[in-house]
């Protein structure tokens, strides 16, 4: 079956489409938000690869010669690879890692949403449709698809301190790691650690006016999807005392504040139960905005 695809990939980018190895954009973002969520590999070309500010979700960087030691570094998993258009260098980093043991897919459309001219038109309008999520990319803040990023904030986190984390992982890193240190030692230990402070006056990603943290770093990263924004509202309304502003926020807060009581000494090990707490309500939010959240509504 492998070598059924590196024949395939061999052929013209329009012949090359396979659809039992693919993932299309709308597949992809239902995987995202999830614990279970592949991981996903940029295999375009360096020069690509370096001229784009873009990247997808969570994604790290591999050149498409370096896949083959890539897959051999680790155990196998699930894997999504992407390349520009989704033609024979996704094609090909999905067979080789197919060959070692993965379950390799590639995205029909790569990170360009195909290729005029090239695929059918057909396709192309296919891919149009969706409106794949794309991630900023900011060596600013040591998102750039190399390396993990660093994040610092103060320690007892109940709210956006726990949130941020959960979009990060989620959506912009799945190796970020996180410190929690005493409110006057965030800035110091930012410096040695090598970490960016967020959610403290004076970091780069704080409260701005109205909005908390969590609503800034969607808009640092250019993080727009209407399930991602009603989230944000809830997280929002909980953390800055606005509990109008989404009829969830005041379970949140509530949930938030007796995790914490539960996790009074271990702000990491709060982060790791509160994981899935976000999980499910993200959940929930890409349900409602589809129109097909389930309504409890039994009477005895």
């Amino acid at each position: 079956m492998d070598t059924a695809m590196n024949a395939s990939a061999s052929s013209s980018p329009a012949a090359s489409y396979l659809p039992d190895f693919s993932l299309s954009p709308a597949q992809f973002a239902a995987r995202l938000g999830r614990a279970d969520a592949p991981l996903v590999l940029d295999v375009r070309r360096l020069p690509r690869f370096t001229a784009s500010l873009q990247l997808l979700p969570t994604a790290q960087y591999c050149a498409p010669e370096d896949v083959q030691a890539f897959a051999a570094r680790q155990p196998p998993r699930e894997v999504l690879v992407y390349c520009v258009y989704g033609h024979e260098v996704s094609h090909d980093a999905a067979a080789t890692l197919r060959a070692a043991g993965w379950d390799a897919r590639y995205l029909v459309e790569g990170l360009e949403g195909g290729q005029p001219e090239v695929d059918s038109a057909d396709l192309l309008a296919e891919l149009k449709a969706h409106n794949l999520l794309r991630v900023t990319k900011r060596p600013d803040f040591g998102v750039d698809g190399l390396n993990p990023s660093r994040w610092i904030t103060r320690e007892r986190p109940k709210i956006d301190r726990i949130a941020c984390p959960w979009l990060v992982r989620r959506f912009i890193d799945a190796q970020a790691v996180f410190f929690y240190v005493p409110k006057p030692e965030v800035f110091d230990e930012a410096a040695k650690r090598q970490a960016i402070p967020y959610d403290i006056p004076g970091a780069p990603l704080e409260h701005d006016g109205a909005l908390c943290s969590f609503d800034t770093f969607l808009r640092a990263f250019g993080l727009h999807m209407p399930a991602l924004d009603l989230l944000a509202r809830i997280v929002r309304g909980a953390d800055t005392d606005q509990l109008d502003l989404a009829a969830q926020s005041a379970g949140l807060l509530a949930v938030s504040l007796g995790f914490s009581r539960l996790y009074p000494t271990d702000d990491h090990a709060m982060l790791d139960a509160m994981m899935p707490v976000y999980d499910a309500l993200y959940a929930w939010c890409s349900d409602r905005v589809a129109a097909t959240d389930e309504r409890h509504n039994w009477n005895p």
